[in-house]
């Protein structure tokens, strides 16, 4: 799933630099790094509603694509700062982390747990 698609599912806007074109495989709602660090897997959008520089790096650890920053946040500079360095897009929405998991999980991407190569819905 590209990151436009996504941007559409969850009527978010997209924060500082975009890329629109990188394809999405999997999907993580989570607000614990630790969590992220250990089920997320590269190529995936997080849903977060943590707004901190830690996210960055530990999204980009993981190899997370994009993050979704949820029920409407919005990240201070320095984050999306970092994320333009390491490449991560970033957007918000206005809708709560299980909605947004649910919508995005109802349109066919799949989660983190699933095995790799599960067809779209």
């Amino acid at each position: 799933m590209k990151i436009k698609q996504i941007m559409k599912i969850l009527e978010a806007e997209a924060i500082g630099a975009q890329h629109d074109n990188r394809d999405i495989k999997t999907g993580c709602g989570s607000d614990l790094m630790s969590d992220v660090l250990v089920f997320t897997r590269p190529g995936s959008v997080l849903l977060t509603g943590l707004t901190s520089r830690q996210v960055i790096y530990t999204a980009s650890t993981a190899g997370v694509e994009a993050i979704c920053f949820v029920r409407g946040k919005t990240p201070p500079k320095e984050t999306v700062e970092l994320a333009k360095e390491k490449k991560i897009a970033l957007m918000t929405t206005n809708f709560p982390m299980f909605e947004s998991c649910g919508r995005l999980y109802n349109k066919g991407l799949i989660g983190c747990s699933e095995p790799a190569g599960v067809s779209e819905k």
